[in-house]
């Protein structure tokens, strides 16, 4: 059942008691809060989360506890307390043992998180948008869309993030499936051009919706790839939200073209001061027959951003996450349902929003044999792909592994317009992993012989 049983209801209760207790007084509170998690939290599913916590936040002066003390003056009070309990009771304790015990059941991948395209559909048409190649015709309705939720919580999953196409294209959609799941924390990858005041009221009443806006650096960048006047939009669209105390991060997908623009200290400060509390990143990848391989990253640039995104945490006021460099911090690749999976607007279940081979649909499979697929148990198998977990990807960092789970489990291209070859795709991405591991391989003896010195 998805609902919640007995004993997470009891669990769910005390944790909603202790996190009022923050609402009354934040600075008294958090460290007695964070204490009375780690007691609760029996399965130590959250605990080297917590204890990293506990530790930046003892630094008064330091970036974190700003961060943290922002979410108290810069959030409306309903929208951060919803958040609160959805992600860090619902997703994080509760589902976290849900998914445990799942995976300890069916020995498979169960996800922490959803990625699901509504609609191929988009009002913009960007420079070597993977996206596109599902074409612009495919939706999954409201009911489809609701029914992986229902048996992705019944799995422990209430976390789900919408991407496209232009996922607000369903702007009337999205916000009921936040009124019908409102134990679930939502997140929407947009362009940002199409959020309007309507649109934020709507947000402020179901509480549990978060935005990322996609951002290619500043105006000229962005532009460049999205079309003139996107960037003012979205520029736009973040000041709505901030006025409205809504949270709101971005996504950056670093490029050969705008790399070292991305990883500006100019560019971060710029997005703390628009009212970002997080900021998503991205590499690009060449992904589909129309791609642009000439947009791939360098090994010096990949390296490059790797040192300032460590550089900047601590220092800057801002949570950011980047999915190839942060390799090191969640073991290897968090694909293929160990951490997420993504089910495109075709119903198609896939590893992986940047790999578009698939043998499981929604409308043939629930998530649970999609999970137990012969492709899903490749990954389950397999993973991690490189005992470096600085080359966690199976496409951009090992292509013979992707190329050879794809042809193990008989999986088959999504693209709808143009199916690529695995082989095809893969053989675009091998000298840039040989030269990648050469870097990263230096990297990680670097970290392990300054991990020695200081024991």
């Amino acid at each position: 059942m998805s609902d919640l049983s007995m004993k997470e209801k009891i669990e769910s209760l005390s944790m909603k008691t202790i996190l009022t207790l923050v609402e009354s007084n934040p600075e008294k509170n958090i460290p007695i809060i964070l204490d009375l998690l780690e007691r609760i939290d029996e399965g130590k599913f959250i605990g080297n989360q917590l204890s990293v916590v506990k530790n930046v936040l003892k630094n008064k002066d330091g970036n974190w506890y700003k961060l943290v003390n922002s979410l108290w003056t810069d959030i409306d009070d309903g929208v951060r307390k919803k958040l609160f309990e959805n992600f860090i009771i619902n997703a994080t304790v509760i589902g976290g043992k849900r998914q445990e015990l799942n995976r300890k059941e069916y020995l498979c991948n169960i996800p922490w998180a959803i990625l699901m395209d509504p609609t191929s559909a988009c009002n913009l048409k960007c420079t070597g948008c993977w996206a596109a190649d599902y074409g612009n015709q495919l939706s999954m309705n409201k009911k489809t869309l609701g029914s992986i939720i229902d048996q992705g919580k019944e799995l422990g999953t209430f976390m789900y993030i919408y991407s496209g196409g232009e996922p607000l294209t369903r702007k009337k959609d999205i916000i009921t499936l936040c009124e019908e799941h409102q134990d679930c924390v939502f997140l929407a990858f947009t362009n940002g051009t199409l959020v309007d005041e309507q649109f934020v009221k709507e947000m402020l009443r179901v509480k549990n919706l978060v935005l990322a806006f996609s951002v290619e650096g500043f105006e000229e960048s962005t532009d460049s790839r999205r079309g003139i006047g996107t960037y003012s939009k979205v520029m736009d669209a973040m000041k709505l939200m901030k006025d409205n105390k809504l949270p709101f991060g971005f996504s950056s997908c670093y490029t050969s073209m705008n790399t070292e623009v991305i990883g500006s200290e100019e560019y971060f400060d710029d997005m703390i001061s628009k009212g970002a509390k997080f900021g998503w990143f991205f590499t690009y990848m060449p992904v589909g027959v129309d791609a642009h391989p000439d947009l791939m990253v360098s090994p010096e640039q990949r390296s490059f951003m790797y040192d300032r995104i460590r550089s900047f945490r601590e220092s800057k006021s801002l949570f950011t996450m980047d999915f190839w460099n942060d390799g090191e911090y969640v073991k290897g690749c968090i694909a293929g349902g160990r951490n997420y999976l993504h089910i495109n607007a075709n119903g198609d279940i896939e590893p992986c929003a940047f790999i578009h081979y698939s043998d499981s649909s929604i409308y043939t499979k629930s998530l649970l044999e999609a999970y137990k697929s012969p492709l899903f148990m490749q990954y389950y198998k397999n993973q991690p792909f490189n005992e470096n977990h600085l080359r966690p990807c199976p496409l951009l960092d090992n292509p013979e592994k992707l190329e050879m789970m794809v042809k193990e489990s008989g999986a088959n291209s999504t693209e709808m317009l143009h199916p690529e070859d695995v082989s095809d795709l893969c053989n675009k991405c091998k000298k840039a992993s040989i030269d990648w591991a050469i870097v990263a391989d230096e990297i990680k003896r670097k970290s392990v012989m300054n991990n020695e010195k200081y024991k």
